[in-house]
């Protein structure tokens, strides 16, 4: 069984159309699809409830320890397939590629798979501003030390439920939770398979300032984690300096 993950906050537009590309694509499958809903108050229930009546769907609505990676996390917990798949409601993510994600992992061929933008093949879409694109790079940047993957900021992967790293080890901050599962979780293999990631139709980004500051509070726990008693000298130079640019490109985006 394949558990699809969706964390949602006012994505009431979003839900049928989301949850109507999964079914064409997973209409053979045995599958679930999971709303974790950070309490819109949008209608996502009613909708979500109406959309269960002909779809495997269900919507948990959280009013504690609200944020996207919580949301995912939970939502992994409360899942009953052997495989996860975690994606975005907003349809930036493909729905054609959730099959050919968890091939691999039930080919015994890799333990993590990954939706990326950044390798041959891969794509966003044009209506992506330049600072945007160079926005998405450095906060790349920044993570590339932590883990061997191109795109270690996608919110598109699949894995297995058993290896969801363990409770006390997850402290995610704002919302790149596959970094934090790739950097705390013991996968052996990671293969990453093209996508095309596009803007969203209807509603509005969850990307604010704010949520960037998380990002690289969250950035330097991973640092810390993963580099506990060594490099601590190259480990603060290259978070000042991200941090640096990271602010300079943030500072000049939210111009405009």
């Amino acid at each position: 069984m394949i558990s699809i993950i969706i964390p949602t906050y006012h994505e009431v537009e979003n839900i049928p159309l989301i949850a109507s590309e999964i079914n064409k694509y997973l209409i053979n499958e045995k599958y679930e699809i999971l709303f974790m809903d950070d309490n819109s108050n949008d209608g996502s229930k009613l909708v979500c409830d109406t959309l269960s009546k002909n779809l495997p769907i269900k919507i948990i609505v959280r009013t504690k320890n609200r944020g996207l990676s919580y949301s995912v996390i939970d939502g992994i917990k409360l899942a009953k397939g052997e495989y996860i798949v975690v994606m975005d409601a907003d349809l930036s993510h493909p729905a054609s590629e959730i099959l050919k994600m968890v091939a691999p992992l039930k080919a015994g061929k890799t333990d993590f798979v990954l939706g990326s933008r950044y390798i041959y093949g891969g794509s966003t879409d044009d209506k992506w501003t330049f600072i945007r694109y160079i926005n998405s790079k450095l906060a790349t940047l920044i993570a590339l030390p932590l883990i061997t993957v191109q795109d270690p900021m996608s919110g598109f992967f699949a894995f297995k439920k058993k290896d969801l790293p363990p409770s006390d080890k997850l402290s995610p901050i704002g919302y790149k939770i596959a970094l934090e599962i790739l950097v705390k979780g013991n996968f052996n293999s990671i293969i990453e398979l093209p996508i095309f990631f596009k803007d969203r139709q209807f509603g509005r980004s969850k990307l604010s300032l704010k949520e960037q500051i998380k990002y690289l509070r969250h950035i330097r726990r991973l640092y810390i984690y993963k580099f506990p008693k060594k490099l601590e000298f190259i480990q603060f130079a290259i978070i000042a300096t991200g941090m640096a640019l990271f602010f300079y490109v943030l500072f000049i985006g939210f111009q405009y």
